[in-house]
């Protein structure tokens, strides 16, 4: 039975860069991830990367003008070698290390400080003084009756292994993920639904941003079907699926398809391992249960990542790292009770990205605000990126002229969010942005513009 000072379960953002944390000060570290195929974590393998990868070449739409179908098997050729090289570089960094074991195998907990590994090869049993859960999430899985029976039905993840492009794609699912595989599978040419249960398309967003949003993606070609959901798939005789919707009065709609697309979200991972032997305690929802500092009702036991139910972001699981680090490493005192203002950003086209407040939020919660909207195409960079669509917006207190929140619907959004982002954590003024210099012709320099529209409106 071998020993380690820490062992790490899940080869996600947080644990491998905690993993060589702590080997750089010499403590024994076992990484164990029960895939070859996910050294890295899921933003290498299957999320951030290989998406994102794909989402670039679908953008080059005028090279899908002679063949979209070959076009589309080298962009998957390309995300795969891409993907391996990256998953081959995250396994080296840790398995070179000399003080740091990575095992290939499935983890069950055995006991508050040991784990049980099974693999091909062996089942043997490790202990550790502390351990780390970054096991991460996996896709939901709708109760929608056939689908087990049903061929061309696939979550984001086997999507993504597909090499022949869907002619018709029907997405079950109005969330993040759906629009963004909506608007990627349109670039490459496919004919595109997405069946939204909700009755209002992206409900939790203030209503200029989605109607926007909507506009440009039935521009695309892209249809959205509200207030419905499918309720059973079977198999096509001449080839695809078929699809039985069903809409909130109770109608019914049969729509047929090459594939389906499952993006209804994601669940923490836990699967297996026995936390309840560990003494680890979860919530209603399967995420782990943990306090400010990621510590488990286990006081040995961190988990970092999707897998505690936090925002389920590559970055959050490393901010989840240093949270833990400052506790084990150097003793500091970050915390999730410090952590505020957290962006994002969806990749359709153009990016959305948001930070803070939105109106629906503030007026939630009581919060008086000012707010100012902009058209992306107010900006000069978008006459020379062909890319004018979208709206920028923004609240600020009209008291204290500290920015509340923004929202931008614009291209290279995901790059200008992060300043915004900044000044909010700073807790500068909004008279910050607007007189900031910013280089040009650039499309951050719109947020001069934007945040100019407050004066008069703030004491």
């Amino acid at each position: 039975m071998k020993h380690y000072d820490y062992i790490i379960i899940g080869f996600g953002k947080g644990g491998k860069t905690l993993a060589a944390d702590l080997a750089a000060r010499g403590k024994t570290v076992a990484m164990i991830e029960k895939s070859n195929e996910m050294y890295g974590g899921t933003c290498i393998n299957i999320a951030c990367i290989p998406t994102k990868l794909l989402i670039h070449h679908a953008e080059k739409d005028s090279q899908l003008e002679n063949d979209k179908n070959e076009y589309y098997r080298n962009a998957i050729e390309d995300k795969n070698k891409t993907i391996a090289a990256l998953r081959e570089k995250n396994y080296k960094t840790l398995a070179d290390q000399d003080t740091v074991m990575v095992y290939t195998a499935e983890a069950s907990f055995v006991g508050t400080n040991q784990v049980r590994l099974k693999s091909k090869e062996e089942t043997l049993v490790l202990t550790a003084d502390y351990f780390i859960i970054n096991t991460g999430s996996e896709p939901v899985i709708p109760p929608i009756d056939g689908l087990k029976e049903a061929d061309h039905v696939y979550t984001s993840t086997e999507l993504q292994q597909v090499a022949e492009l869907p002619e018709k794609l029907i997405i079950v699912g109005g969330g993040y993920i759906g629009l963004e595989f909506a608007v990627m599978y349109a670039n490459f040419g496919s004919e595109i639904i997405v069946i939204d249960s909700a009755t209002d398309f992206m409900e939790n967003d203030d209503r200029d941003i989605a109607e926007e949003v909507l506009k440009v993606m039935q521009d695309k070609g892209i249809s959205v079907v509200h207030g419905s959901k499918a309720t059973s798939v079977s198999n096509r005789k001449s080839g695809g699926i078929e699809v039985t919707l069903e809409f909130d009065k109770g109608k019914e709609f049969t729509e047929t398809a090459s594939a389906l697309l499952l993006a209804t979200g994601r669940k923490p991972y836990t699967e297996g391992l026995e936390l309840a032997k560990a003494g680890v305690e979860v919530d209603d929802n399967g995420a782990i249960i943990v306090d400010d500092y990621l510590r488990t009702s286990n006081r040995q036991i961190w988990a970092l990542g999707d897998v505690n139910g936090g925002p389920q972001f590559t970055y959050i699981s490393l901010d989840d790292y240093r949270i833990v680090r400052d506790q084990i490493l150097t003793g500091g005192s970050y915390s999730l009770a410090k952590r505020k203002n957290v962006p994002y950003s969806v990749f359709i086209e153009p990016v959305l990205s948001h930070v803070g407040l939105n109106e629906k939020m503030a007026q939630e919660q009581n919060i008086n605000y000012v707010v100012a909207t902009m058209p992306a195409a107010n900006i000069p960079r978008t006459k020379i990126n062909k890319q004018p669509n979208g709206l920028l917006k923004a609240l600020v207190d009209p008291e204290t002229k500290r920015i509340l929140g923004c929202t931008l619907f614009s291209a290279e959004s995901s790059e200008m969010i992060n300043t915004v982002r900044v000044a909010m954590e700073a807790d500068l003024p909004y008279t910050f942005l607007r007189d900031n210099i910013f280089t040009h012709p650039t499309m951050s320099e719109g947020l001069n513009d934007l945040f100019k529209m407050f004066d008069g409106k703030v004491a």
